[in-house]
């Protein structure tokens, strides 16, 4: 048994010194960059962020999963890139909100995480310059789109730059002990549409009110007797509830996709997704949609999501919102968007970024 310890001992001080080596190259990275006059939030590459992971994970050969190797070299990415400065990432707050996970996963915790009270403050901090990057809640696996986010891409220059997909795990918490003692619930709409089933069967002739998110409903759990919350473990964590039930969602496989924004644009990454906002002027009229997705089909462009939401010009015009595999630089994409550009009368490439990783 000693001597094992001493080989983890061993090991242990030569993943330190790597990792220190490791930084110190970052911060030579860094330096660089900064000479050339560039900031905080142009150190951060998404593209390259997505190829060393998935070069991890092609080279993991266990006995760690590629979930934890995953966690492992974002964090190291993460402590490295803050040396001198954290990344500023906006968020829909408060804290203990999925949205802060979405953020922890996919930027690390060294990041300067800031929470917001609404999905039109992280688009106008970020703008703004206050904020390098935000994340925000885009669709749900089980409940559909978040259509205030898409709707700020109507008004807002900001571009998409990444991507996070984070299983949701619903819990049921307030300071009782047990469901006889709840007289009402209180959870964003979405969480509680994602566990109807489950209150039905539960908690029937419950009160279920809204809330503008779960940690407000976690918030109210804990100022008010009766009130139990739906919500994610780190917000029990945060306002010190108990867990009554744990992943009372209905479905399993409960996933919620967030979207990364910033100021530009970024290079390929080889495994990337382009989102398109786009109109085809009087959308009434017969065959529109068919004509301006015929470019995709032409060149072989697989679209995996398609959203329509009114144009805010005159009543029953829409635009449209479509996600395609590739990258909006890289061919056959490229020649497929130039020819979709001139049946649009309204074209924009909202962003062209990595697919998540895990």
């Amino acid at each position: 048994m000693g001597s094992l310890r001493e080989r983890i001992d061993a090991i242990d001080e030569r993943i330190h010194q790597l990792i220190n080596e490791r930084a110190q190259v970052a911060r030579q990275v860094g330096a660089a960059k900064t000479a050339q006059g560039l900031h905080t939030a142009d150190f951060y590459r998404p593209e390259r962020e997505a190829q060393v992971l998935r070069r991890a994970m092609e080279r993991n050969e266990g006995p760690l999963r590629d979930e934890e190797i995953v966690r492992l070299f974002r964090e190291i990415m993460s402590a490295c890139l803050a040396q001198e400065e954290p990344l500023k990432v906006a968020f829909l707050g408060p804290e203990g909100t999925f949205s802060q996970q979405a953020v922890l996963k996919h930027f690390g915790h060294s990041a300067r995480a800031l929470p917001m009270g609404e999905i039109r403050e992280v688009f106008e901090e970020v703008q703004a310059g206050h904020a390098d990057f935000g994340v925000v809640p885009i669709e749900n696996s089980t409940e559909g789109t978040v259509n205030h986010t898409l709707d700020m891409f109507l008004v807002s220059p900001l571009k998409i730059c990444g991507e996070v997909e984070l299983r949701i795990h619903q819990h049921l918490m307030g300071k009782m002990q047990g469901l006889p003692q709840i007289s009402r619930v209180v959870s964003h709409q979405q969480s509680l549409a994602q566990c109807r089933h489950w209150l039905d069967e539960h908690l029937p002739g419950i009160e279920r009110i809204t809330a503008s998110s779960n940690a407000e409903a976690a918030r109210r759990a804990r100022d008010e007797a009766g009130t139990a919350a739906i919500a994610g473990q780190t917000a029990a964590e945060v306002y010190g509830l108990n867990l009554i039930a744990n992943d009372i969602e209905d479905r399993p496989d409960n996933t919620t996709r967030f979207l990364v924004i910033g100021r530009k644009l970024f290079d390929a990454s080889g495994n990337d997704k382009t989102t398109l906002l786009f109109s085809g002027g009087d959308t009434q009229s017969p065959g529109t949609l068919h004509r301006l997705l015929t470019p995709l089909a032409r060149n072989n462009i697989s679209m995996t999501r398609i959203e329509s939401r009114p144009s805010r010009k005159h009543k029953w015009d829409y635009v449209f919102f479509i996600d395609v595999q590739g990258h909006a630089s890289e061919q056959p994409l490229k020649q497929a968007l130039d020819a979709l550009k001139k049946e649009a009368s309204l074209f924009r490439v909202l962003g062209s970024y990595p697919c998540a990783v895990l």
